[in-house]
């Protein structure tokens, strides 16, 4: 199951509260205070895995507690503090607080993590408290409570494809064509009711990922359909690739309502590198062939016509696919390096 939206409660650890204890051997009857001072409470925090797809554990356990601090003990010792209690998260995680719906982080990449709340510190045991006039002091503190928050979590897919298209496009026997996704396919619209993510092998040694989207209609930034629910995932992928049906009546007039519905839906997805796939030739004839080809002479963006089922020009896809996300790694590197120039000093 794809979860990509939960609330969670997370509650840090009780600061340990501090002793009470006097010095007591054989020879030193009346030894001076010794209390320990109480162990602080272990935090929450959040780390991203990339071995994760969903939210799903989260789904099912909404309540997360990291452990209490020990009490202080005699003979000046510490009470041990909790441990800290770590959370896994897929990447492309945005945490926010659920009260003010405050972004607190945005967890990209793997082994990124934040600590969304602090334990409690320990509370001084009657050691800390002697002076030269009050030698046997009975005073301590108690632990300082932990933190609790409610948390919402909201996961966008980071792909290097993302696949979009109308309803029964064709979206989800394309990525059980080129990887080991096995995404529910069916001769009916709105098959694919969750995103599925695919690892592509390419070539000998490179491998890119692609999200196969549930498919998108007119009025789809507006939420009809299925709508922005899952337009948020294609915000992250590095490039667009738009199926369009070669049997398709009118396919200039598919391609104009796609991209506004992405143009419509954010101006982040303006920028992003794209491409046109028009799938299903396996049924195509020598008319349909002949409209496809002047529907791709008509344009001016890389047109690949395929088939999953035959297989015709999947390889060439992949290709045209690879080289897109060449193209905008390369422009995300010379973005950065541009931007260390400015800023250095």
């Amino acid at each position: 199951m794809f979860v990509d939206q939960v609330e969670i409660t997370v509650q840090s650890g009780n600061g340990g509260k501090g002793c009470v204890s006097f010095r007591r051997e054989k020879y030193v009857p009346k030894g001076g205070p010794d209390g320990g001072n109480g162990g602080r409470g272990g935090d929450v925090v959040l780390v991203a895995n990339a071995q994760l797809h969903t939210l799903l554990d989260q789904r099912y356990k909404r309540h997360y507690e990291a452990e209490h601090g020990s009490p202080g003990m005699t003979s000046n010792k510490k009470g041990k503090s909790g441990e800290h209690l770590v959370v896994s998260v897929p990447c492309g995680t945005i945490v926010r607080n659920a009260d003010t719906s405050e972004i607190l982080a945005d967890l990209t990449t793997h082994g990124q993590s934040m600590r969304v709340v602090r334990g409690g510190l320990g509370g001084r045991g009657n050691a800390e408290f002697a002076t030269s006039t009050n030698r046997a002091p009975r005073k301590f503190e108690p632990g300082l409570p932990g933190q609790s928050r409610r948390l919402m979590l909201e996961l966008k897919l980071i792909a290097d494809i993302g696949l979009v298209g109308y309803p029964n496009a064709g979206k989800s026997t394309l990525i059980s064509r080129i990887s080991a996704a096995q995404p529910k396919i069916a001769d009916y619209p709105f098959t694919t009711l969750e995103p599925n993510l695919g690892i592509v092998r390419y070539r000998d040694f490179d491998a890119f990922t692609v999200a196969d989207l549930p498919g998108l209609i007119e009025g789809a930034h507006k939420g009809k359909g299925l709508g922005s629910r899952f337009l948020k995932h294609i915000e992250r992928t590095r490039v667009l690739a738009i199926l369009i049906e070669c049997i398709s009546e009118n396919l200039f007039a598919d391609l104009a309502i796609l991209r506004n519905e992405l143009l419509q839906y954010g101006s982040v997805l303006a920028g992003k590198q794209w491409m046109i796939a028009v799938s299903k030739m396996d049924l195509a004839n020598e008319e349909i062939r002949e409209k496809v080809m002047l529907f791709a002479y008509s344009l001016r963006i890389r047109v690949v016509p395929f088939s999953s089922v035959s297989g015709e020009a999947v390889n060439e896809l992949l290709d045209a696919m690879w080289s897109l996300i060449e193209k905008q790694r390369r422009e995300e590197v010379d973005s950065e390096d541009s931007s260390e120039r400015y800023w250095s000093p």
